[in-house]
């Protein structure tokens, strides 16, 4: 092969993005949410791959068995990859956890519903807001931020 350093980058490239395509994506929401939708969609179109949808009116039972912290709770929460995904967590810090698998982290949340969020946009409007990496000790840090 002439250019054997291109021919490598491409081989990584496939390898991460065939991780991350190859996870299985549930999505526990509730019935009457209507954002929760469009963050599936962004998930969907940004990291090319299918997110299950599972509907139930006990988001709080989802969130506890999942070892979500309360106080990072959100609309809708997400597994994958052995991760639990809280709130509307952009899809590229969801592939970036895939890829990186951080040590001690169990999962990310973005808590609440911030605008200009994936799934809370209106228009140009966006409130700044954190995705937060946690671990099953408790302990957090500042994963990435947006705005």
């Amino acid at each position: 092969m002439k250019h054997p350093l291109l021919a490598s980058a491409l081989l990584a490239l496939a390898a991460c993005s065939s991780a991350v395509q190859a996870a299985t994506y549930e999505m526990f929401r509730d019935p009457n949410c209507g954002c929760c939708g469009k963050w599936a969609d962004h998930v969907r179109a940004e990291n090319e791959v299918a997110v299950a949808e599972t509907i139930t009116p006990d988001m709080a039972l989802v969130k506890a068995e999942h070892g979500v912290p309360q106080d990072l709770w959100s609309c809708h929460t997400l597994t994958v990859g052995g991760y639990v995904i809280e709130g509307h967590v952009p899809a590229a810090e969801i592939e970036r956890l895939l890829e990186e698998r951080p040590e001690g982290v169990v999962g990310l949340a973005v808590p609440g519903m911030p605008i200009g969020s994936p799934g809370m946009e209106m228009g140009n409007r966006v409130q700044p807001y954190e995705v937060i990496a946690f671990r099953a000790d408790g302990s957090r840090f500042v994963f990435a931020r947006y705005g």
